[in-house]
C-alpha cells in the first residue's frame, strides 16, 4: 500500500475506543490514561510510516501496545521490592524494613484519626514529642530526647542550635561524605557555625582540640566513622577524653554516633560497635543517631543528651520544619518498645533478625531454593550452592563480613548480565547481585514467602528461554 493508504488505515481514537479490550480498559484505568496511550502508539506508527516504506499497519498489535503502555503508567513508581542480594540495610532499596507491629500502627494511624497532638486525659493539646521520647530516655538513659526526620537534620539542628555564630572543632579525619554527597563540611556551614579542622587525616591527638580552643569555641563535634575504617597508623581521641576537656573548657560535646545501636551486636559474633547508651556514659551532652539503620524502624534522626541541650533544641525554629509525621512516629514508638523485650526484639525486628541469623539456616534455605531453580532449570542454568559474605549495608559496620550462603546461578547460554535484567524488570522487581559470572541469590535477605516467589521467577526465565 502506498503512504496515504497506510496512513488512513490508523485507528481513529474514536473507535478505538469502542474496541471491546480498550471498554475494558476504560472500566478499569482512567480515561486520560488510556487516551494518551492511544495517541501516543498511533503518533508513534504514523511516524514509521513516514520514515518507512516496509511498516504495515497492524490494528490489534497497536491496541495491544496502548493497553500495554496504560499498564506501566498505571503501575506506583514506589513499590514492593524482593531483596537478593544480602545487603541488609539496603539504602536505594528502603534501608530497614518495619516490623508487622510498626507496620500495622502506621496503617492504624494513617487512615484514621490520632493522639498526634491530642492529652487524652485533660482534653488539652498535646505533644508529639511525648510518643518517642520517654521510650528512647528508658532506652538509652539520656535526660531527654528528640526525633526528627533523619540523622542528617539532626546532625545540622544539634550543631545550628549549639554553635550557631561560633566555632564548632571537629577532627580532620571524621570529616565524612555519606550517601547522597551528605556532607559535615557543608553541614556544619549551613548551621551557622564556624567549622575548625584539627588534627590529621589519621592521627587526631586531645592537644590539636585543646589548642584549638579559643573564646569563641561552642563546640566540640565528633563523628563516628561507621560508614567507613581507617586502618594502620592512626589514632583518634575517644569520648571521654574529649567530654573531659570540654567540661574543663565549659564546652559542650555532640557526638554523631550514625547507626544507632541500641543492643551489643558481639553476643551474635558481629564487631563491636559503640551503643547510644554508652556514648551518654561517657558523658556526651548530645548524641545523634539513625532510626533506619541498625535501630531497625523508620526513616528518623534521634537526638539524646541533656535536658537542657534537648530544650534548646526543641526550642530552636528550625525543629518544627524538621518534626516526624505521625505515620514514622508510630512506627518509631512500635519499634522502640520491641527493645523493652531484649530477648524478642532479635526476632521481632527484621534488622537485626537478618543480621544474626545463623548461617546454618541460611545454608538450609539456600538449599531448598537451588533445589526446586534446579528441578526447573538444569538444563538452561547451572546452579550452585556456595558459602559467600553478606553486608549490614547504610553505612553500617563496614568491617563486618557476614557469613552466609548463596544460590549461584550460572546461564549455560547467554548472560549473567540478562537474567539479572529480567528479574530486575518482573513482577515484583527482584534486585540480586552478580559475582565471578554468575547471579547471586542470597537468601538471608529474602522474607517470609519470597523463596518461593525468586524460585519461581528463575524458573519462568527458563520457560521463555525454551
Amino acid at each position: 500500500m502506498d503512504t496515504q493508504t497506510r496512513l488512513r488505515a490508523l485507528p481513529k481514537v474514536d473507535e478505538a475506543l469502542k474496541h471491546p479490550r480498550i471498554a475494558a480498559a476504560l472500566r478499569e484505568y482512567p480515561r486520560q490514561l488510556v487516551l494518551d496511550a492511544i495517541r501516543d502508539v498511533v503518533d508513534g506508527a504514523r511516524a514509521r510510516i513516514l520514515s518507512s516504506e516496509d511498516y504495515e499497519v497492524d490494528t490489534e498489535e497497536l491496541l495491544g501496545l496502548a493497553l500495554t503502555r496504560v499498564e506501566l503508567k498505571s503501575r506506583r513508581s514506589l513499590r514492593r521490592v524482593i531483596n537478593a542480594t544480602g545487603v541488609i540495610v539496603h539504602t536505594n532499596l528502603g534501608r530497614s524494613l518495619l516490623s508487622e507491629a510498626a507496620a500495622a500502627a502506621v496503617a492504624e494511624v494513617a487512615s484514621g484519626y490520632s493522639t498526634l497532638e491530642y492529652d487524652v486525659e485533660s482534653g488539652d493539646r498535646g505533644s508529639r514529642h511525648v510518643h518517642c521520647e520517654e521510650l528512647i530516655c528508658k532506652l538509652t538513659g539520656a535526660e531527654a530526647a528528640l526525633a526528627v526526620n533523619n540523622n542528617a537534620a539532626a546532625v545540622m539542628l544539634g550543631i545550628s542550635a549549639l554553635a550557631r555564630g561560633g566555632e564548632a572543632i571537629v577532627s580532620r579525619g571524621q570529616l565524612v561524605e555519606i550517601g547522597g554527597s551528605f556532607r559535615i563540611p557543608d553541614i556544619m556551614a549551613e548551621s551557622g557555625s564556624k567549622m575548625v579542622e584539627v588534627g590529621t587525616t589519621n592521627k587526631t591527638h586531645l592537644k590539636d582540640y585543646e589548642n584549638a580552643l579559643t573564646a569563641d569555641t561552642k563546640l566540640l563535634l565528633k563523628v563516628h566513622s561507621s560508614n567507613f575504617r581507617v586502618v594502620g597508623f592512626t589514632e583518634e581521641v575517644n569520648l571521654a577524653d574529649l567530654v573531659d576537656l570540654g567540661a574543663r573548657h565549659g564546652v559542650p560535646v555532640f557526638e554523631d554516633q550514625g547507626s544507632g545501636v541500641l543492643v551489643d551486636l558481639r553476643k551474635w559474633g558481629l564487631p563491636y560497635e559503640p551503643t547510644v547508651s554508652e556514648s551518654l556514659a561517657a558523658g556526651a551532652s548530645l548524641v545523634s543517631c539513625s532510626g533506619d539503620k541498625l535501630l531497625g524502624g523508620p526513616q528518623a534522626g534521634i537526638l539524646v543528651g541533656r535536658a537542657d541541650v534537648i530544650r534548646k533544641l526543641k526550642q530552636h525554629p528550625m525543629a518544627r520544619a524538621l518534626r516526624l509525621d505521625k505515620m514514622t512516629l508510630a512506627a518509631l514508638e512500635v519499634t522502640l518498645r520491641a527493645y523493652l523485650d531484649p530477648e524478642r526484639v532479635v526476632r521481632e525486628i527484621p534488622t537485626l533478625r537478618m543480621l544474626t541469623m545463623p548461617a546454618e539456616e541460611v545454608r538450609a534455605r539456600a538449599e531448598a531454593l537451588a533445589s526446586k531453580v534446579r528441578d526447573a532449570c538444569n538444563e538452561a542454568y547451572e546452579v550452585a550452592v556456595v558459602d559467600d559474605v553478606a553486608r549490614a549495608g547504610g553505612g553500617a559496620l563496614p568491617m563486618a563480613d557476614i557469613p552466609t550462603v548463596v544460590v549461584r546461578v550460572t546461564p549455560r547460554n547467554g548472560s549473567e548480565e540478562d537474567l539479572q535484567r529480567k528479574l530486575r524488570l518482573g513482577d515484583p522487581c527482584i534486585v540480586v547481585r552478580i559475582n565471578e559470572g554468575a547471579v547471586c541469590i542470597d537468601p538471608r535477605t529474602l522474607q517470609d514467602g519470597e523463596d518461593d516467589i525468586v524460585a519461581s521467577a528463575v524458573a519462568s526465565m527458563c520457560r521463555e528461554r525454551g
